[in-house]
């Protein structure tokens, strides 16, 4: 016989883990399924970037109504925010969250005003981004280089140890009692008058609900319930530097070019920005030379002293995304028990959130955050 379950989560990511921890806190019997070993994917592999403003590229691509568009998710950003500032007590855990702002350099007239057009969006949702001219900005990051001639400053904004945090928090969904079954591949999911039957490489599984948060993969996983979602993955890159002493304290994105960039605790400057990494003939990833040449240039062009840095170490990750950035969370209509919670592009960001009303739409609990206007299933 199958074993029996209140629910399944497919997907061992972080916002998996802590949808499964929240759900067996409250008293669900949970079982989680990871194709391979858990947090090996964007949740591990990831920057550890906090976003909350929206993204320069994609505003100066795609403009004021996208931008207005999906503004309504920045409130629901700043929530999971403010979760991942608890997050550290709630694991027992310093997961190296720090919450010191992040910072959009300008070097033109141009982007300055593309800067400003976005802030004022954003400050319509509650989300403050500065205007600060060169002046201000070179005082508050005297780091940067003297072609920066002011950005926005959004105070709200940092980072997280991403190799800390799902460890981390997969020991607490562990000691909720959530049953974690690594290397489990779904194979198949048949609907059943009382619920599911989850068919993997080793066994079967029933559940009353199921939770799809396989990220890059949840559109394979929601096909084998007829159920289409636009969402795919995109083969990504990081590069750290060696350790060196503190020097930014910020999330540093650049308007002349794709770029995050920040410091992590032990020294080491991760930089990365939504660079292509390679695809191999067989499917698995390796780093393209092209796309870190790049990465470094720009970076370096926004602080001068990352040129004199040594890069040691490139890595890639498969991140879900779609094409409006919109997150895909909630029951799916069509198929009564079946839960998307999947937040493209910022997944680790938004991983607390989701996860949070996550498991009260699955336990029948009336969300904290209304979801109109965020999820597209609640449109």
């Amino acid at each position: 016989m199958a074993d029996r379950f209140d629910v399944v989560v497919i997907g061992g990511g972080i916002t998996g883990l802590m949808t499964a921890w929240n759900l067996a806190e409250a008293g669900a019997y949970v079982a989680l399924l990871e194709a391979g070993d858990l947090g090996t994917q964007a949740s591990g592999a990831n920057a550890g970037s906090l976003h909350l403003q929206i993204q320069y590229p994609e505003f100066a691509a795609y403009g004021e109504e996208w931008a207005r568009a999906y503004g309504p998710c920045l409130g629901f950003l700043k929530d999971s925010l403010a979760l991942w500032q608890e997050l550290s007590d709630r694991v027992g855990e310093d997961l190296d969250v720090k919450l010191g702002g992040g910072v959009v350099v300008a070097q033109t007239d141009a982007q300055l005003e593309t800067i400003a057009r976005k802030a004022a969006i954003e400050g319509a949702h509650g989300v403050e981004t500065k205007m600060l001219s060169r002046d201000e900005l070179q005082a508050l990051a005297p780091y940067l280089s003297d072609k920066a001639i002011g950005g926005g400053y959004c105070p709200m904004e940092g980072k997280a140890n991403p190799l800390r945090a799902t460890p981390a928090v997969a020991v607490a969904a562990q000691s909720a009692g959530v049953t974690i079954h690594c290397n489990t591949k779904v194979a198949g999911i048949v609907k059943e008058p009382e619920g599911f039957e989850i068919v993997t490489s080793s066994e079967s599984f029933r559940a009353k609900r199921i939770v799809n948060a396989a990220g890059a993969k949840a559109g394979t996983i929601a096909a084998m319930l007829g159920v289409n979602i636009e969402i795919d993955g995109f083969p990504l890159q990081v590069t750290v530097t060696e350790p060196v002493a503190p020097l930014i304290p910020h999330l540093v994105y650049s308007a002349a070019g794709k770029l995050s960039l920040k410091q992590a605790a032990n020294g080491g400057c991760i930089i990365g920005g939504g660079w292509p990494a390679a695809r191999r003939g067989d499917g698995t990833l390796a780093t393209d030379p092209t796309s870190l040449t790049g990465n470094m240039s720009v970076a370096a062009g926004v602080v001068p002293k990352l040129g004199a840095m040594r890069a040691v170490r490139s890595w890639t990750a498969w991140v879900n995304g779609t094409p409006d950035w919109r997150p895909i969370l909630g029951e799916v209509p069509s198929c009564g028990g079946f839960f998307l919670a999947l937040f493209p592009w910022v997944g680790f960001s938004a991983a607390p959130m989701t996860a949070q009303l996550t498991a009260e739409l699955v336990l029948g609990k009336r969300p904290s955050t209304p979801l109109k206007g965020i999820s597209v299933l609640a449109d």
